[in-house]
């Protein structure tokens, strides 16, 4: 409440109490509570305004696996979760120093993630013995003494949220909507966020329902003032901007750069896209994305399975269209056979790949890294393709260029390895110069007279055969996914020319090294500990290992991004360290290939529970490598 003070009339008035403002280099903060309490919604909205104030950030959405799990219930839970900071940022945080919480399933469920001393916001409406039940709570956590670690900040949302909309004459229900809007005027007003990007957002997102529009604004603004004049609130928080280099920046998931990326190549190749996929969890919002660009002739087509989704690839693919398919894991599986034909008949096809946990359908809302395997060697015979796997939710953008670059050069399949982290992750992006990115020599020449034409005829450097348009005068040709014979194309069965075609359709790939560039080593060339990394391992790496650099320890580290082929250095880098530390959200994928490849004694950190790693995990198997207890 705001303070009591006397005026020169000596009448008690009203004044606001000036609240302190502490500055803080970087904050954690997760908001949870269940689907329908829009906190995916909260936290993009947070992201928005913190990208905004100039603060580097990475964000973690958790999405429930069950579609239409109980309300109030632990499987229904939903989470959003945020590192922002004034300095570079490459993870969304080991654990969150403050936690919103909805309700008392989503504070159950996320409590144990809580830094000791860290803040709890709950929405105390909600923390009913009915609720409690739900959860499966015996005792109401408020009250019990389970909650004594932590600052527990208790708001009526829902209560107060009916008092800012009582004269709209809404439902309870559409009340209840509108209270993420006030837990997020909350955070706002303590980290020192402007509102004005949220406004205009539900403006424009809401222009056609005027109340909606209303009642929100006022939510937003209810909260906002609520943590200005309540007492429970001591002071604000403040993060400084992080020096980030001059430039247009954007925030952006995985997803969305990869339509990006693929936007991006249609116009640097001079081939139009053509996107054929069956939805699938977590890849689905990369059409979604390529589907709002048809201004830009983008063709997208939602097949009705996974098979339909990769031969009409294929197909286009064959017609000289820029051809790609996307799916996760499961659907992965099922494209192998037709995947095994773009191997054969030599076109190019890329296939997107954002994993998720497995096997089956497994965990189709958290991430996992688990289909390297599958992605190298899931199909039946010597098949080889191409794999590249981007680092980050921004490096989306470029990596799905170099796959349809790869894919077109060298006229095979590329895979492009993301996974959930990467495609539902987020972080500022700075806007690339379009002039800068360097376009695709791509041609559909014959190479030779319609006399002398033979569709399997290679090139000597890249071994690509022709990609000849079909019907093109004079240059009609047949391909199948029978074994071909070297030049001609036709059917052959010999025992001499099935193995040579394989070991040049192998071949053809590892030649491939050529447009891939060395590996940067973070750290000294050589030490006692190498840390091997891959796809969205990343951020937790390079923050491991930096931090181990700055404590004087011997270590440092490589990320692949191209995993077929693998780059031409990686064998003699490896031989420069004593120890070689692997981290991995799979049971040892990449460490086998390691291994077998290199012979090296590749030790693995290996995490399959949905989750991305922690910084922490990584730091302590380093110390333990350093001083030899592993």
């Amino acid at each position: 409440m705001p303070a009591k003070t006397k005026g020169p009339d000596e009448k008690e008035t009203d004044v606001k109490k000036e609240k302190e403002v502490e500055e803080i280099e970087a904050v954690t903060i997760r908001f949870a509570g269940d689907s329908g309490d829009g906190v995916q919604l909260t936290g993009g909205q947070f992201t928005t305004a913190t990208a905004m104030a100039g603060n580097d950030l990475s964000t973690l959405p958790d999405f429930p696996a069950e579609i239409r799990a109980p309300v109030g219930t632990l499987p229904g839970v939903s989470g959003f979760q945020i590192h922002f900071s004034s300095r570079d940022v490459l993870t969304p945080g080991d654990e969150p120093e403050v936690l919103v919480a909805f309700n008392p399933a989503a504070l159950k469920a996320n409590i144990k993630d809580l830094v000791k001393g860290g803040t709890v916001i709950v929405n105390v409406d909600s923390f009913t013995a009915q609720n409690f039940k739900k959860a499966g709570i015996a005792e109401n956590p408020l009250k019990d003494g389970s909650l004594d670690a932590y600052k527990v900040i208790q708001v009526p949302m829902t209560m107060l949220t009916g008092k800012a909309l009582e004269d709209l004459g809404m439902s309870a229900t559409q009340v209840s909507r509108c209270k993420n809007f006030f837990a997020l005027g909350i955070m706002y007003w303590a980290y020192g966020r402007t509102l004005d990007a949220t406004l205009g957002w539900i403006k424009n997102k809401f222009k056609k329902v005027p109340m909606i529009v209303e009642a929100n604004t006022r939510a937003l603004h209810a909260g906002h003032a609520f943590a200005e004049t309540t007492e429970v609130f001591q002071h604000t928080y403040h993060v400084k901007k992080a020096p980030i280099a001059p430039g247009k920046y954007r925030n952006i998931t995985g997803n969305e750069a990869t339509a990006l990326g693929l936007v991006a190549a249609q116009q640097l190749s001079g081939h139009q896209l053509f996107y054929s996929t069956y939805p699938i969890t977590p890849a689905s919002d990369v059409l979604h994305a390529l589907a709002k660009l048809k201004s830009f002739g983008v063709k997208t087509v939602q097949a009705e399975d996974e098979l339909a989704g990769v031969g009409m690839a294929i197909g286009a693919s064959f017609g000289g269209l820029l051809a790609v398919t996307g799916t996760s894991g499961p659907g992965l599986a099922l494209k192998a056979e037709a995947i095994g034909l773009a191997v054969m008949t030599e076109l190019p096809l890329v296939i997107i790949n954002v994993q998720r946990g497995g096997p089956s359908t497994g965990l189709p809302t958290k991430t996992e890294q688990s289909d390297l395997l599958q992605a190298l060697y899931g199909r039946n015979g010597e098949c080889p393709v191409g794999v590249v796997a981007p680092a980050t939710p921004g490096e989306c953008f470029t990596a799905i260029i170099k796959a349809c670059r790869l894919a077109m050069k060298y006229r095979t399949p590329v895979i492009f390895l993301s996974d959930g982290y990467l495609g539902n992750g987020s972080e500022p992006w700075r806007l690339p110069d379009v002039d800068m990115l360097p376009k695709f020599d791509i041609s559909h020449e014959p190479g030779a007279s319609p006399d002398e034409f033979q569709p399997y005829k290679r090139d000597p450097v890249t071994l690509a055969r022709p990609w000849v348009l079909p019907g093109t005068p004079g240059y009609e040709h047949r391909i199948g996914g029978l074994e071909k014979q070297e030049n001609t194309g036709n059917v052959n069965y010999e025992p001499d020319n099935h193995e040579k075609m394989c070991r040049i359709r192998a071949e053809k790939i590892e030649r491939m090294t050529a447009d891939i560039p060395k590996l940067s080593i973070l750290g000294e060339p050589k030490g006692k500990v190498l840390v091997v990394g891959w796809g969205s391992t990343y951020g937790a790496i390079t923050t491991a290992v930096k931090q181990a650099q700055e404590e004087g320890q011997s270590v440092s580290a490589i990320h692949l991004r191209y995993i077929s082929p693998m780059p031409s250095d990686l064998g003699d880098i490896l031989k420069n360290y004593e120890r070689v530390l692997i981290p991995e959200m799979n049971l040892g994928q990449l460490s086998l290939l390691i291994r077998a490849r290199y012979l090296v004694d590749a030790v693995g950190l290996h995490k399959v529970k949905g989750q991305p790693f922690k910084v922490s995990e990584i730091r302590e198997k380093i110390t333990a490598l350093i001083v030899g207890k592993e």
